[in-house]
């Protein structure tokens, strides 16, 4: 009877979706898990992962680093870690359990992601226990380490580190890891499921907690660029924004992000002739860049440029259809621009 009152639960966090395989999104709702344990106060550490194979699950270190004792659960039962293989710096730690009769993940991949593809966060956000689903797109991809790192619009918080990153079909394609809030929104990361494969070629251990830094720890001035612009962003601290932009094109030339942020930066600094150009630039080297197109439609509405805004609003249609509807609602054009 629990397990039939849990599935009907999971399944009514999943209605808001618009196009996915009703079964396979449920498969990954159902190999997303708590990672919990007792910290040295008493209190209760808790993160989440995805089962991904016979007793074992992936979740991020940084959710071992606090309980020497810790455990995977789902509603009431409960499965002792027995041991770990960790990779501090990616933050990935593959956990292993015994006797869990959870049905792994189906395992996608980061590299053949798209800009605008609907992608899900599945995870336990604030320690509910039920995992909560949110959707999103991709808003960008970063080459790193044989993968891509993923930003994208599906949030997740406290307590879904080390959730799952899922496309339509229901194959896990990220764990989701950190992010950056700020007065303009929170931004998301997630690793490439990708990393999994080096992961499980680390040695086995047996005794928690985790230790050592994250990538996304590291010295603000020596992490990659996309990370360095994460926080003036969400912050909206655009003198900062552009000097960091402004490195990032000298550096990486052909970086559409790169470009796409010195544009943001310039345009909220009000140079919007730089600006218009800085994204245009972007454009040039990802036509499907959509947070680039949806500037320049902004800026064409501010010198009245009609035919512009209606361009764009084809070229986003092209691209998805649910942001040129969204381009169309930021602008006020209603049905059209």
């Amino acid at each position: 009877m629990r397990t039939l009152y849990l599935a009907a639960a999971l399944l009514a966090t999943i209605q808001p979706a618009l196009a996915f395989d009703n079964a396979k999104m449920m498969d990954a709702v159902f190999s997303v898990v708590m990672v919990r344990g007792y910290n040295a106060t008493g209190g209760l550490a808790y993160g989440s992962g995805v089962v991904v194979g016979d007793n074992k699950v992936i979740t991020n270190c940084h959710v071992l680093r606090a309980t020497k004792q810790p455990w995977v659960s789902r509603g009431e039962d409960a499965y002792l870690i027995a041991a770990v293989k960790a990779d501090a710096w990616h933050d990935l730690c593959l956990v292993t359990t015994n006797y869990m009769p959870f049905k792994p993940a189906i395992i996608g991949n980061s590299v053949d992601l798209k800009r605008g593809q609907e992608i899900a966060a599945i995870g336990h956000s604030n320690g509910v226990p039920t995992p909560l689903t949110s959707y999103g797109a991709v808003k960008a991809l970063y080459d790193a380490d044989e993968g891509k790192i993923i930003r994208s619009s599906a949030n997740f918080s406290l307590g879904a580190s080390g959730s799952g990153l899922f496309d339509m079909d229901g194959k896990l394609v990220g764990i989701n890891t950190f992010k950056t809030a700020g007065r303009g929104g929170s931004i998301h990361y997630a690793l490439p499921i990708e990393w999994l494969a080096q992961l499980e070629k680390q040695p086995e251990m047996t005794t928690f907690p985790i230790s050592g830094k994250a990538l996304w720890e590291e010295d603000e001035d020596k992490k990659p660029f996309y990370m360095q612009v994460a926080v003036p962003e969400a912050r909206g601290d655009w003198p900062k924004l552009s000097q960091v932009a402004e490195k990032w094109t000298q550096a990486e030339p052909k970086s559409t992000e790169a470009w796409y942020e010195l544009g943001l930066s310039l345009e909220n600094n009000a140079k919007l002739e730089e600006a218009e150009k800085a994204y245009k630039q972007s454009i040039s080297l990802d036509s499907t860049n959509f947070d680039a197109l949806m500037r320049l439609g902004a800026l064409a509405k501010t010198r009245g440029d009609a035919a512009e805004m209606h361009r764009i609003q084809t070229v986003l249609m092209d691209i998805n259809k649910d942001l040129a509807a969204e381009y169309s609602e930021m602008l006020g054009c209603s049905a059209a621009c």
